[in-house]
């Protein structure tokens, strides 16, 4: 896998994850990146002009709460059923 810059506006967060945001974890998250950056890319899969989370839900959200413009990826292949 290799490590991307995307849009953060480019990044589609199904409705199932919404569900299982924690605000503290996100704060958390944020207050982390602030003083570090971000130290682990999330994982989205490509789904024609945008990327569709996989996982690192509240690194999506610790960036748009410290209004990041870009989040770190990796891209990974859907799988195939």
């Amino acid at each position: 896998m290799k490590k991307q810059i995307v849009a953060v506006e480019d990044v589609y967060v199904p409705v199932q994850r919404r569900q299982t945001l924690d605000p503290q974890k996100v704060q958390a998250l944020a207050e982390s990146m602030l003083a570090k950056g971000q130290e682990a890319p999330i994982l989205v899969r490509a789904d024609g002009k945008r990327f569709v989370l996989i996982e690192g839900l509240h690194r999506l959200e610790a960036c748009k709460t410290l209004r990041k413009t870009t989040v770190s990826v990796y891209l990974v292949q859907a799988r195939k059923h």
